[in-house]
């Protein structure tokens, strides 16, 4: 059993902060002037109280479980930590969910007590107050006539109930892995898993926050990365959260927000690095001129750091381009962006680089929920490109060569420390087949420690396959290269024992709209879609893409452009944007035969 730090506990994590901060400001919504409605630390505290008064007359004890089907705002971290203060457990679920994912949930957690943000949601999911047999009350976070959060908020305050202290061993959270195959497993943390893990991250940190720091909330909280990284870990320096109003605001936003540290994925930067490349092609004259000599110039830059050396022409141009180009592209950030951390999956070396040149680090980190979540972390002192950082405070790596050979530099990883999981709930079987022996846990990740303890991510040890010629493809490092391209929207590779690997593609529609426009083409996507040459011309635009990066036979022959992208809606994607691919399989096996066909419209792959 671990000794974890003071505070062990959710409840005492805000108490202190409540305290210590009281009026700063906490939480801001953005309203419809496109200004910042701000609630302090001290505020926030008050409504946290009275909603545990509210959920105590409402039968909650300690162990119960209370859930919330809600994007981020301020009441899912005033549910969130009114349950802790009663001994509660807490189960979040996002909005945009499959209604049978909800049912599942709020039967398997047997979930007394559920809030949900509006009415209508409400009206979906009211029926289960008949037909679940452990649910007795659903609120509305959203102010209403009937279950209003708010109603019970003043119940509380008239019946106040005095917070429990949880020990750092007690379940403080349900979270439910939306799984790229099978039912969601509900993943058991308590209170020193999450609390030591915030403040593990902070330690890396320290010096990039004050009180003044701000961040934009991006990371759904009903996923541990932004629960932990974000929510829990900005109470303790005593900063400030903006709520992002919806990705397609997510712009407007940064520009409203300013933040100086942003908590993302991949995606987000690879997007927004995209639409940069894409709207300087397109501007073209002096602006794009200028945009590719500040890259040159950069490039070189850090060829000359490297050998600690320094060229003043270089260096002017760099400046130049910083001061004139690269500035306008900071000021879409909102000004006084510098530091970054992101998860999920590996930044491209070259969009890290990208970013650096701008003004902005961004840091590679890599966990799972099951360690609650944060397992590595790059950070200003100890940071490798390429890599996802270092073991985080107390927690250990070991890599098992068990599946990959005694010789192989590289194995699964295996983590043991004060992060790992309590268990799966009412799943003893599926625990005990994560779980080693000695209260580790196996990631499924394979991966290699550097001589200086850099963690390597080298692929998913359950989506690796080998071809026909056997050797072994890691598909997802392929997907995100391609993905890199700005008229694909999303990639999967595959060719379990084929002779070589074949890719389904999802385009981009306002990129490719803009394209055709652009050169005066008429056709719709539909016919672009079926016209025969466009796979070919996209087989060459990959296969320029990911030459020297990838060995020739990891790159994908022949492709098939997809009518409906990838999605939460059709069941293809996960909450995280993970590919489920088992489904993916199943619905394009048909196109999938096709492309393995001889002969072929896309020519001979050999």
């Amino acid at each position: 059993m671990y000794h974890y730090a003071k505070p062990d506990n959710l409840v005492e994590l805000l108490e202190n902060a409540a305290s210590r901060f009281s009026n700063n400001k906490l939480f801001g919504k953005i309203n419809p002037d496109l200004e910042i409605d701000w609630t302090t630390y001290s505020e926030f505290k008050q409504r946290v109280d009275n909603l545990r008064g509210g959920l105590a007359t409402q039968g909650i004890r300690q162990g119960d479980f209370v859930g919330i089907i809600s994007d981020n705002r301020q009441e899912w971290a005033v549910c969130a930590f009114a349950t802790y203060g009663l001994g509660g457990r807490f189960v979040s679920m996002y909005e945009k969910e499959l209604k049978k994912t909800w049912e599942y949930i709020l039967k398997d957690s047997g979930i007394k007590v559920l809030f949900v943000a509006n009415q209508t949601l409400f009206e979906e999911v009211k029926g289960f107050l008949e037909t679940i047999e452990n649910l007795s009350a659903i609120f509305i976070l959203d102010d209403s006539e009937n279950n209003s959060m708010r109603t019970l908020e003043k119940k509380g305050a008239q019946e106040p109930t005095a917070p429990i202290f949880p020990a750092a061993q007690d379940t403080a959270a349900l979270i439910y892995t939306s799984g790229t195959t099978g039912e969601p497993k509900g993943v058991l943390l308590s209170h020193g898993n999450l609390s030591s893990n915030a403040a593990a991250g902070y330690a890396l940190f320290a010096d990039n926050f004050n009180e003044e720091s701000t961040g934009l909330s991006i990371l759904p909280w009903a996923h541990s990365y932004g629960q932990v990284a974000e929510l829990y870990n900005w109470l303790i320096f005593g900063g400030n959260l903006v709520f992002m109003r919806s990705v397609e605001t997510l712009g407007a936003d940064l520009k409203i927000a300013a933040p100086n540290f942003l908590l993302a994925v991949p995606r987000v930067f690879n997007k927004i690095y995209s639409g940069i490349h894409k709207k300087m092609s397109e501007s073209g004259g002096i602006a794009e001129k200028l945009f590719l000599m500040g890259l040159k110039a950069a490039r070189r830059r850090r060829t000359l750091a490297a050998e600690n050396k320094i060229e003043l022409l270089n260096e002017l141009k760099y400046q130049f381009a910083k001061n004139v180009v690269f500035s306008k592209i900071m000021d879409k950030f909102g000004g006084r962006l510098k530091t970054a951390l992101t998860a999920s999956a590996t930044m491209n070396i070259e969009v890290s680089n990208f970013f650096i040149d701008l003004g902005i680090s961004i840091y590679d980190a890599y966990g799972m929920t099951e360690t609650s979540p944060a397992i590595t972390m790059n950070s200003p002192h100890a940071w490798k490109l390429g890599s996802v950082g270092r073991p985080i405070k107390d927690v250990v790596i070991n890599i098992d060569r068990t599946l990959t050979g005694t010789e192989s530099r590289d194995g699964e990883i295996i983590v043991h420390g004060p992060n790992i999981m309590q268990g799966y709930y009412n799943k003893p079987e599926a625990t005990k087949a994560i779980m080693t022996a000695d209260g580790g846990v196996h990631t499924g990740d394979r991966g290699y420690l550097d001589e200086e303890g850099f963690l390597f991510i080298t692929g998913r040890i359950k989506e690796q396959y080998k071809l026909e010629n056997g050797k072994y493809v890691f598909p997802a490092g392929i997907e995100e290269e391609i993905k890199l391209i700005p008229y694909i929207e999303n990639a999967m590779v595959y060719g379990d024992g084929k002779p070589y690997n074949i890719c389904l593609v999802s385009m981009d529609l306002e990129a490719v709209k803009a394209f055709l426009q652009m050169l005066n083409i008429k056709t719709g996507f539909e016919e672009l879609r079926n016209d025969p040459a466009t796979p070919l011309i996209i087989a060459k635009e990959v296969a320029l893409h990911l030459d020297s990066k990838f060995a020739n036979y990891e790159i994908p022959k022949r492709y098939h452009i997809i009518a409906e992208p990838f999605s939460l809606d059709n069941g293809l994607l996960t909450q995280t944007m993970k590919l489920k691919r088992e489904k993916v399989l199943e619905a394009y096996q048909a196109d999938i035969d096709r492309l393995y066909e001889k002969p072929s419209a896309q020519g001979n792959p050999e």
